[in-house]
C-alpha cells in the first residue's frame, strides 16, 4: 500500500471517529488493478491499491462503495441498485454457452424389440455427421411422417478466440531500447520520446483466417512505477511488424480507447476499420506513442480477444 493511502486513511479514520465513533465513506472506483484491489477517489484524492472485502463483487470503475477507513483502507460494498437483474442476465448466457457445448442427443439408445412410450417414428434410413465442433447431427429419413420435424438450430458462430503477443519492447530514437523491457510511452527524462509495441506474428490474422470478425478487443493493464499514479490515456496506433525491428514505424493512429490508473487492468474495442486491417494481415499488431513527461507511463498485456458473427 502506498503512504499516501495510509495517511489518507489514517486522516480518515480520525475525523470519523472525532465525529461519529466510526463508520465508513463513499468513494468512485477509479480502476481495478491487476492485483485485484482497486484505485478510488475520496474526498478528491487519489488512493491506490484498496483491498476489498470478498462480498464486492464484479468491482469496475465508475462503482460508488463503501470504505472503511484506516490505516488499511478496505472496500466493504457496492453502493446502489440490486445488481439481481445483471446477475439473472450473466447466470442466463453463461447458462446458454454450456448447453451449446455439450452434446445435442437427449439419449441414444437400442435393443431388438421396438422402443416403449409415445412419439416414436421407424426410420427407413438414418444418416449421421459431425459438426466442426465435435457435436454429432441426426436425421432419420422416414417412410412415413405421423408428425412435423423440429426446426434445425441455427448455426452457432466460432468460439471467440484471444490472441497473446509474442514479444513486445521499446524504441527511443530511432533504435531499440534495451534498457526498458515493457512497452513505454512519453518521455521523463530528457532522453527522447518513448513508443512501444506489441508483435503477434501472424497470429491475429491465422485465427480470423475463413470467418466473419464482428469485435476485437484488447487488454492492456498500466504498470507500477512508470508516471503519474493518475489516469493517463494509452496513445495507440497500429503497425506492420511481425516481430520487433530495429526502428518501429507506426501507421494508423492515434486512438486514444483506454486511460488507466497506476496498476490498473482495462479492456477496449478496437476501431472497424482497425479490426478489417488486423483480421486481413494488412497491420500486424499495436504500438503506443506520446511526446513528452505528462503521458509517461508503461503497459503489459496486450491479448487480443476476436469474436466471430
Amino acid at each position: 500500500m502506498t503512504g499516501a493511502a495510509r495517511q489518507l486513511g489514517e486522516d480518515l479514520a480520525r475525523a470519523l471517529s472525532a465525529s461519529s465513533g466510526g463508520g465508513t465513506v463513499s468513494a468512485e472506483v477509479v480502476d481495478v488493478t491487476d492485483a485485484g484491489t482497486v484505485n478510488v477517489m475520496v474526498g478528491g484524492a487519489l488512493v491506490t491499491d484498496v483491498v476489498c472485502a470478498d462480498s464486492y463483487r464484479n468491482r469496475k470503475a465508475g462503482d460508488w462503495v463503501a470504505v472503511r477507513p484506516g490505516a488499511r483502507p478496505v472496500v466493504m460494498w457496492r453502493l446502489g441498485d440490486d445488481p439481481g437483474a445483471t446477475d439473472e442476465a450473466t447466470i442466463r448466457r453463461l447458462a446458454t454457452e454450456v448447453a451449446l457445448d455439450e452434446q445435442v442427443l437427449r439419449a441414444a439408445t437400442w435393443g431388438t424389440a421396438a422402443p416403449s412410450g409415445d412419439g416414436w417414428q421407424q426410420v427407413s434410413a438414418l444418416y449421421l455427421r459431425k459438426t466442426a465442433e465435435g457435436k454429432v447431427e441426426l436425421y432419420g429419413q422416414l417412410g412415413s411422417q405421423s408428425d412435423t420435424s423440429p426446426d434445425a438450430p441455427a448455426g452457432r458462430a466460432p468460439k471467440p478466440v484471444t490472441v497473446t503477443a509474442s514479444s513486445s519492447g521499446s524504441w527511443r530514437n530511432g533504435r531499440r531500447d534495451d534498457y526498458r523491457d515493457y512497452p513505454f510511452q512519453g518521455d521523463y527524462t530528457g532522453g527522447g520520446n518513448l513508443s512501444g509495441a506489441w508483435f503477434y506474428g501472424n497470429k491475429i490474422s491465422d485465427a480470423c483466417a475463413g470467418k466473419t470478425v464482428a469485435k476485437m478487443t484488447v487488454s492492456f493493464t498500466r504498470r507500477r512505477g512508470s508516471g503519474d499514479n493518475a489516469k493517463r490515456p494509452m496513445h495507440l496506433y497500429l503497425h506492420d511488424h511481425n516481430s520487433p525491428p530495429s526502428s518501429l514505424d507506426l501507421d494508423e493512429g492515434p486512438e486514444e480507447l483506454l486511460s488507466l490508473s497506476v496498476g490498473a487492468q482495462g479492456t477496449a474495442t478496437l476501431p472497424a476499420d482497425w479490426r478489417s486491417k488486423l483480421a486481413s494481415g494488412a497491420r500486424k499488431g499495436l504500438a503506443i506513442y506520446a511526446r513528452g513527461s505528462r503521458d509517461y507511463a508503461a503497459f503489459t498485456g496486450g491479448s487480443i480477444t476476436i469474436t466471430f458473427s
